[in-house]
């Protein structure tokens, strides 16, 4: 509690007191760009991330990045998701997964969380289309590999459940709304984001600059080649990549089972 007090006097003192006029701005309304969902794991910050301020993010946080269907629930989820984009009238939503997720190990040993956390497993349960894909279409998975495919369809899954809500699917239908899925990595700070032409996932920079998430600039030149996933049937090039996180050759299985199922 000493630290957050001290940190509170450092934000009153120091940021605050350069950025008045942004603070003034925001005492009137907010007007964020971008409705980000992501985990409450501490390790994830997505401010931090993202370089935004306060303002420029509508944030849902919550174990495992979970977005319950329409009429699933009555929890918080939906009522941010409906006020984001109906009342602030946001166009830009990112589903943000991240490795080593405390919530995905435990949606894969879900029966096990009943006895003693039984609210962790009923949450969790929100996610059983994450875990149906995961059993039925990678059941050759150990280890890392079954979470990292676990994190990256889970994230997919999420996009999926958002579109079953009435004001999302309206939005869609003008052609106002855009979904973005991303994967954090902790360890080495790198972000992907899912491309759905290429079956994917690749440096989101191109991706921000085209629909204006970021200032209007020429496209990010990036070093790292993208790793493909081919669809059922096909061959893929496996096209190298510097990524730990999503190897050249899990990355060539990684779309595989969710791209059958749909």
């Amino acid at each position: 509690m000493k630290q957050l007090i001290k940190g509170l006097r450092e934000f009153q003192s120091n940021y605050f007191c350069k950025n008045l006029e942004l603070f003034e701005q925001l005492a009137h309304g907010q007007h964020p760009r971008v409705l980000f969902i992501t985990c409450s794991d501490s390790r994830v910050d997505p401010n931090l991330i993202t370089q935004t301020q306060p303002g420029d993010l509508f944030v849902i946080r919550n174990a495992g990045n979970i977005i319950p269907p329409f009429g699933a629930t009555n929890g918080g989820e939906g009522a941010a998701v409906e006020y984001a984009i109906q009342a602030l009238d946001i166009q830009q939503v990112v589903v943000c997964g991240h490795s080593h997720c405390g919530a995905m190990k435990g949606l894969l040993k879900l029966d096990s969380l009943e006895a003693d956390m039984p609210l962790v497993h009923n949450w969790l349960k929100h996610a059983e289309a994450t875990r149906r894909l995961i059993k039925e279409n990678y059941g050759g998975y150990e280890g890392e590999d079954l979470m990292e495919v676990t994190t990256a369809e889970n994230v997919l899954t999420q996009i999926d459940n958002l579109r079953t809500y009435p004001v999302i699917r309206s939005r869609l239908h003008q052609g106002k709304l855009r979904f973005y899925a991303w994967i954090y990595e902790i360890e080495s700070g790198e972000v992907l984001a899912y491309d759905e032409e290429r079956h994917a996932f690749v440096p989101p920079h191109g991706q921000l600059v085209d629909d204006g998430l970021i200032d209007k600039q020429p496209p990010i030149q990036v070093e790292k080649t993208a790793v493909n996933c081919p669809l059922p049937g096909q061959v893929s090039d496996r096209a190298s990549s510097s990524y730990t996180w999503l190897s050249a050759e899990q990355a060539d299985r990684i779309y595989r089972g969710s791209a059958a199922a749909r």
